[in-house]
């Protein structure tokens, strides 16, 4: 594994300082450079940030409404007109309802569509009917998709041109809000590997996404007991790393995995597969929404909480891993003020 920025600024120390409309601003600069970038959205414009889009270019912005099967038609017709088009709506919107579209319409053609998905998971608070906690698996599946879930901030602006070129679609899961910076400015975005944040020889927690700060937390709390972890940042899910992943649990007793999602058929799955096919005999608990529906609460934390996504849930996935027979030690309480970002 390879990591993009010295070892002292891997990343910044929680609580995280936080930014408003990353992905926003960082559309409106692409497209101030390339004429073919088109924006869409299916009636939600100020919530996926491109109101600064359409401020901007309005000649480039398009309403597609609340039909985001047409809107994915429109968008695959647009591609094959030479277009750039991006795509915004609410991830369980932008992936289940629209499938079929998206199937057959842009993944079998191969085009160049880009679809992001706002409120992954259970950071929203409107229930089962917005909760995308099967969008990864969706797309994952689909053959020439490629699938990316950042981090931070800064993962959020440079993944914007990041995929400006990719031959064929891509899916991008976004949170919404207020967005953390986690790394600092030197670091780099890499689409074809996975980055190794903190080393250990105890256990590997392979985490992306809203899963990220939780796993560097775990880390910080299983070191203070003796154990040391290394923390895999793994934005792209497909294609996988999985030289790195392989390598990354070849290192270490045991191996964990974190995501905002599902643990069928996303990042734990990924890296099952990837470890299982390398040969390699590690224990593995996958943290996730396990198999089941979520409830519907103003609180995402409480959410992430009650559903296994916190902090101490990792801790307790690696010390079961590990095949511990004493207590886990206990995440301190995170604490932030207004402005900052702590993990769960």
């Amino acid at each position: 594994m390879t990591t993009n920025a010295p070892e002292t600024t891997r990343f910044r120390p929680a609580p995280y300082p936080t930014t408003l409309k990353p992905y926003g601003q960082a559309l409106v600069e692409l497209a101030a450079e390339r004429p073919d970038v088109l924006c869409l959205t299916g009636d939600l414009t100020r919530q996926c940030e491109i109101d600064l889009f359409q401020d901007r270019f309005p000649e480039r912005f398009i309403h597609s409404g609340m039909a985001e099967a047409n809107m994915m038609g429109m968008a695959a017709s647009l591609a094959r007109s030479g277009f750039t088009p991006f795509v915004h709506t609410f991830g369980v919107f932008a992936t289940r309802r629209p499938y079929d579209q998206i199937a057959n319409a842009i993944a079998y053609p191969n085009l160049p569509v880009r679809i992001i998905g706002f409120m992954p998971g259970l950071s929203t608070p409107g229930g089962p009917s917005h909760q995308a906690i099967d969008d990864v698996a969706l797309m994952r599946v689909l053959p020439n998709m490629t699938v990316i879930d950042v981090a931070d901030a800064v993962e959020v602006a440079q993944v914007v041109p990041a995929i400006a070129d990719i031959n064929g679609p891509v899916y991008v899961r976004l949170k919404r809000g207020e967005i953390p910076v986690i790394f600092p400015e030197g670091h780099e975005l890499s689409l074809t590997r996975a980055q190794t944040l903190t080393d250990g020889e105890d256990v590997a927690i392979f985490a992306n996404g809203m899963m990220l700060a939780a796993a560097l937390a775990a880390a910080e709390t299983l070191a203070g007991a003796g154990i040391t972890a290394s923390v895999v940042n793994v934005p792209v899910i497909k294609p996988l790393d999985r030289q790195g992943i392989a390598a990354a649990a070849a290192g270490a007793r045991a191996v964990v995995t974190a995501e905002n999602h599902s643990i069928i058929g996303g990042l734990g799955s990924a890296v099952a597969e990837t470890i299982a096919e390398a040969g390699l005999g590690r224990p593995l608990r996958r943290v996730g929404v396990a198999d089941t529906f979520a409830e519907g609460s103003l609180n995402a934390p409480y959410l992430f909480e009650k559903y296994g996504l916190g902090t101490q849930s990792i801790i307790d996935a690696a010390w079961s891993a590990l095949a511990r027979d004493d207590a886990p030690p206990q995440a301190p309480a995170s604490e932030s003020n207004p402005g900052e970002y702590s993990p769960v």
